[in-house]
């Protein structure tokens, strides 16, 4: 009996090597193509936003220190002081003019006429050259007492200055009081305290 054996062509082989190499490169690199290149995309965007509050600030040229210090009064006595209150907020407001942490004994404070003027010119160092703004310009006359009574918060504070908050605005306010001449023997040895406030909130 014959035995026949059969052996593949190594040439042959090698060839179906090589294209079978070949094929997968190319499917390889179909695949890569398809990943990198097989979607379209378009954007737009709008800058970062960003967002500040405006602010409020209000200051006086007083250096901490009280207008008025006076002693020995009696009747027809008189005093008047200045004071420059300054805004440099960038908002809007209204001012308001009010008064704190009053007290007054043996009557004193109903026996003492204050005016309030606001006006430009002069300070706290000297009314010199104060002017009021005209029509307007009062803020308050009455007696000390009123105006502790009548004005003790913003709400129900005195004044019409509406700074714009453009740009830095001060006003002037002058200060004048008289110890009415009628003031009764029992306001002898009497007191009478205040401070006095301004407020600024937008509008």
């Amino acid at each position: 009996m014959s035995r026949f054996s059969v052996r593949p062509d190594r040439r042959w082989a090698r060839l179906v090597g090589v294209t079978s190499v070949v094929a997968g490169v190319g499917a390889s690199a179909a695949v890569v193509w398809h990943a990198s290149y097989s979607a379209f995309s378009a954007t737009t965007s709008n800058p970062t936003n960003n967002w500040a509050a405006g602010n409020l600030a209000l200051s006086d040229d007083d250096s901490s220190t009280a207008m008025f210090n006076a002693t020995n009064l009696k009747p027809t006595s008189t005093g008047t002081k200045c004071i420059a209150v300054t805004s440099t907020g960038s908002l809007a407001s209204t001012v308001k003019l009010y008064g704190t942490s009053y007290g007054t004994t043996n009557g004193l404070a109903s026996s003492i006429n204050l005016t309030v003027t606001q006006g430009t010119g002069g300070g706290f160092s000297s009314c010199t050259g104060f002017t009021p703004l005209g029509t307007g310009s009062s803020v308050f006359s009455g007696t000390l007492a009123g105006f502790a009574a009548g004005s003790t918060n913003f709400g129900n504070g005195l004044g019409t200055w509406a700074p714009t908050g453009t740009g830095s605005e001060t006003r002037v306010f002058q200060f004048a009081y008289t110890v009415d001449p009628n003031t009764p023997n029992t306001a002898q040895s009497g007191t009478a305290a205040i401070g006095f406030t301004w407020e600024a909130q937008n509008s």
